[in-house]
């Protein structure tokens, strides 16, 4: 583990195995992934950056739980889901979606197929 991951997760390092999860589920199941870690976010990309991991205020405090990630990820489409805490459309036919995590067991199939959709509408761009 590098030095600018952990000082990443210096703020909330109780969230740092949501992270490792996250990130073990996406590159076994994405090719080809680069991952930037930078001060407010760590993206993951191929062509194009498809989904990112930061602490994102999504919820307003007296709704967040103590510990959590936010997996943000990106389609040409507005995704329905009750699990998405904000979904917007920065460009035409762009929609970037967030979703709070606060247990390892919602990275699940559900979440990890959003982003496989969003790493194959990144790398068709």
């Amino acid at each position: 583990m590098d030095d600018k991951l952990l000082r990443f997760f210096d703020q909330m390092p109780e969230a740092l195995p949501l992270y490792q999860k996250f990130e073990r589920e996406v590159l076994s199941r994405v090719e080809d992934v680069h991952i930037k870690v930078q001060k407010t976010q760590i993206t993951y990309s191929n062509r194009h950056v498809f989904a990112c991991v930061s602490f994102a205020k999504v919820r307003k405090a007296k709704e967040r739980p103590p510990v959590y990630i936010v997996v943000t990820f990106g389609l040409a489409y507005k995704k329905e889901s009750p699990r998405i805490d904000i979904a917007t459309e920065p460009y035409p036919n762009r929609w970037t979606h967030h979703v709070l995590v606060s247990r390892e067991e919602e990275i699940d199939g559900e979440l990890l197929g959003w982003v496989e959709e969003a790493a194959a509408f990144s790398a068709a761009k």
